[in-house]
């Protein structure tokens, strides 16, 4: 018998109000009730077509109902990791330490210039998506992406430990349309002990997405 695992909406691990007055509580609220919900409720509407389809109960555009899918469960995905990625100012934000500072000096060599690489990345994604730090376990190497959109929620492989919603409604209400300072401002709420779980993870061979609070 056909049948899917469907799809929940994550609470936030704080309240709506928690990252002002980087990210105001509209905005939260609008961003977590409305737009994640609405890629839960799509994703799952998605599994619910694919099912009837292959019972036989009922004819489905193939096409469409993928893309459907897709597109809301990379937006599912993308905001299952970025609600933890970040934490109320004074829990988050500053410098990170541990095994993602080692690689981020490794590799960028230093924080302000990795800091500097990834801002100018989130800015200036083409339209709406995603500025990525993801982990790729064939180097054990940090990769620095820009996901436009997010059907293709990235290459293939590579883990995502860090991310930042530049789509307008992550900021709108309050920066209107300067990307730039709300990309500025998300530093003070960047959650790098979650970051660093989630390395962790990754150097062990899992992708899991539901990281426990700290």
């Amino acid at each position: 018998m056909a049948s899917f695992t469907r799809y929940e909406l994550p609470p936030l691990p704080y309240s709506y109000n928690a990252l002002e007055p980087y990210i105001i509580e509209e905005i939260m609220k609008l961003h977590h009730q409305k737009h994640h919900n609405a890629y839960v409720k799509g994703a799952n509407a998605a599994l619910e077509k694919i099912e009837k389809h292959l019972k036989g109960e009922a004819q489905i555009d193939v096409k469409a109902v993928m893309r459907d899918f897709s597109f809301n469960y990379a937006g599912h995905i993308m905001h299952t990791i970025f609600w933890p990625n970040m934490a109320p100012p004074g829990k988050g934000g500053g410098t990170p330490g541990g095994r993602i500072a080692d690689l981020i000096d490794q590799q960028f060599g230093g924080f302000e210039k990795f800091k500097q690489l990834f801002s100018a990345a989130a800015k200036s994604v083409e339209g709406v998506g995603w500025g990525v730090l993801a982990f790729d376990p064939l180097t054990s190497e940090l990769r620095i992406l820009q996901v436009e959109k997010h059907n293709v929620l990235m290459t293939a492989g590579l883990v995502p430990l860090l991310v930042i919603d530049v789509w307008e409604h992550a900021y709108y209400l309050q920066y209107k349309n300067d990307r730039g300072s709300y990309v500025d401002n998300w530093w003070n709420v960047v959650n790098w002990g979650d970051v660093e779980k989630r390395l962790e993870q990754a150097l062990n061979g899992s992708k899991q997405l539901f990281i426990p609070p700290q």
